[in-house]
């Protein structure tokens, strides 16, 4: 009798993790229908032979992660919309928001996490249907938190590999140069031509990617991530920062927060940046009208003088992006751009912006994917 029930719970066991890793295989697409549509929010300037400056904000959802060419019909569509309206040429410089590739870690899923009401619950369902990869990670995770930190690296080697199919494809598809927003991975690196993952810590990384597809330059890592991302996302040097030769002028890029910082600019003036891309991102649906909650990240610079809650977090945005505004920053013209829509519990708040010869351009209606351009 004994054996028989060992047998039978064994027999049960068996197919239980055959059933459980059947299932870990299938990833069946379900029908999505996208919103494709983008306005042009800002234009300022007048076209010349100089090129532009264009932000993409997009509004994007978990759903549109589901596969490289759902993102890409998404991505695409904005940009043919541009190009319809004259404001793509071969010196174009379209910017695209921060993180925009980080979420690609959710690329290939289950239509259970798509359909997922919390990021915690997403997240339960990309270690449940990826055992393997995600113990594989947990391993080797480094910071304070080492869950966030598995679920970031243990799909980094195809992310990377997706980031630029994705982004490279689309610089050489519309003729352009293009800022790749930001995407995290373990010390990223171009070798060859190709951007690839290494050993070590997680690093939010910015890529820029020429008319034929290719990387130009090393990925621009974060200097200062903010507070809630620091238990697993490693700072980066600060004497790292890089000045990119494009059609249009040198460019200088500075992810979110790392626009606050003077000393930033001052880095760029010296590498004669006349362009600054910021990739931004503000977590939160109501974030940017709430109050400015100070310097996240480390000590308030000594230029500094604003205090937690004297602003919103809009208007802090505005004062602190010191693009054109010398002698801090010696730069023509720069741009802020924020990564809109809904990632399951998680909203977003920020509202794009443009910034001249110390003048300010913001784009006062968020709702929708959103167009700033300015001809330089």
């Amino acid at each position: 009798m004994r054996k028989l029930l060992a047998l039978t719970l064994t027999m049960a066991l068996v197919a239980a993790i055959s059933a459980y890793l059947v299932w870990t295989q299938e990833r069946p697409v379900g029908h999505y229908l996208s919103d494709l549509r983008i306005n042009l929010a800002v234009d300022e300037g007048t076209p010349a032979d100089r090129g532009n400056l264009l932000g993409i904000q997009p509004e994007l959802f978990p759903a549109d992660y589901q596969s490289l060419e759902r993102l890409h019909l998404k991505l695409a569509a904005y940009l043919q919309k541009a190009r319809e309206q004259g404001l793509l040429n071969d010196k174009t410089i379209v910017v695209l928001p921060e993180h925009i590739g980080t979420w690609l870690m959710v690329r290939g899923e289950k239509n259970e996490l798509y359909q997922a009401t919390s990021l915690k619950e997403a997240m339960n369902w990309l270690s449940a249907s990826n055992p393997l990869l995600f113990l594989r990670a947990l391993i080797s995770a480094q910071g304070n938190n080492r869950m966030d930190d598995a679920h970031l690296r243990m799909k980094a080697p195809a992310m990377a590999r997706d980031y630029q199919i994705l982004f490279g494809g689309l610089a050489k598809e519309f003729d352009i140069t293009l800022v790749a927003g930001s995407i995290t991975l373990p010390n990223p690196s171009v070798n060859q031509g190709q951007l690839q993952v290494g050993h070590g810590p997680l690093y939010n990384t910015s890529l820029v990617f020429g008319h034929d597809g290719i990387p130009l330059g090393q990925p621009q890592r974060q200097l200062y991530p903010i507070f809630d991302e620091r238990g697993f996302i490693e700072p980066g040097d600060e004497n790292a920062i890089r000045v990119i030769d494009t059609p249009a002028g040198r460019l200088g890029i500075l992810i979110g927060s790392d626009s606050w910082y003077p000393d930033n600019y001052r880095k760029l003036n010296e590498q004669g940046a006349q362009l600054v891309a910021v990739p931004a991102f503000v977590v939160g649906r109501d974030t940017w009208d709430k109050p400015w909650r100070g310097f996240k990240s480390v000590s308030t610079p000594p230029e500094i003088s604003l205090k937690p809650e004297e602003l919103s977090e809009g208007e802090a945005w505005h004062r602190l992006t010191l693009i054109s505004q010398q002698p801090i920053s010696q730069a023509r013209a720069g741009m802020s751009v924020f990564l809109r829509g809904q990632f399951f519990d998680q909203g977003s708040s920020g509202q794009s912006f443009v910034s001249s010869t110390g003048q300010l351009f913001p784009d006062g209606d968020a709702r929708g994917a959103r167009m700033l351009n300015i001809w330089l």
